[in-house]
């Protein structure tokens, strides 16, 4: 059975996810990651995020790979062409590249296969931004979550101090909403709800409530 969780940057997709798949002892996949990853090697490699001939073939010549550990539902790391990226992926230089990687639509097939690989085989929490309307259609279960942009922009600062990173609240509001344009205009795959999706504002939610309410709808469709 397939969780798809979609909804826009820092809307709590990540977070929710993990803890539903840790409840349910269940795979979680982090499509995310998988094309910050993409845009880390290309930024790596001197490599323009919206080269639409190479950027496509990194994503085809070194698929994104996830360690897991004594089958464990969260992974440990994110791997790109020999390079754990797990802390990389999260850093200011790819949230403000990753929206151009993801944009072009060679990049999107490529990792779109990769994902329906990953998680084709077994019960998967996956989340992202196309997961219930591109990558899995048929998903049983298909949840769309956001917040307010004050809201996420909070929690997108919290990240990035976290990781070591200093960054005006102000400054991470600005790219979330320009990456929310990008990601609902974009020709290949855009940022949207899918019909059958249930929508949950989390702003005022716990994690823990919006985790029983996905937990609920999975037990439901079994």
């Amino acid at each position: 059975m397939i969780i798809a969780i979609d909804g826009p940057a820092a809307s709590g997709k990540s977070t929710v996810a993990k803890a539903v798949a840790t409840r349910l002892g269940i795979h979680y996949l982090d499509t995310g990651a998988m094309y910050r990853a993409v845009a880390w090697l290309a930024l790596e490699r001197g490599i323009a995020p919206d080269d639409a001939t190479l950027v496509p073939a990194l994503a085809v010549e070194h698929p994104v790979t996830f360690a897991y550990t004594d089958g464990a539902p969260l992974p440990t790391a994110v791997y790109i062409a020999g390079h754990d990226v797990t802390r990389g992926v999260r850093s200011p230089e790819v949230d403000a590249n990753v929206s151009a990687v993801a944009s072009i639509a060679a990049v999107r097939h490529a990792l779109v296969t990769q994902q329906r690989q990953l998680a084709g085989e077994r019960d998967t929490v996956v989340e992202g931004r196309d997961i219930g309307t591109v990558v899995f259609p048929q998903a049983e279960v298909k949840v769309f979550l956001t917040a307010s942009a004050d809201e996420r922009a909070r929690r997108r600062q919290i990240d990035l101090s976290g990781a070591g990173h200093a960054v005006d609240q102000t400054e991470v509001r600005d790219r979330l909403e320009r990456r929310d344009h990008l990601d609902s205009t974009r020709e290949a795959s855009p940022l949207g709800q899918a019909e059958d999706a249930e929508f949950l504002d989390t702003t005022g939610l716990t994690v823990d409530e919006v985790v029983d309410a996905i937990v609920a709808r999975y037990e439901a469709a079994k």
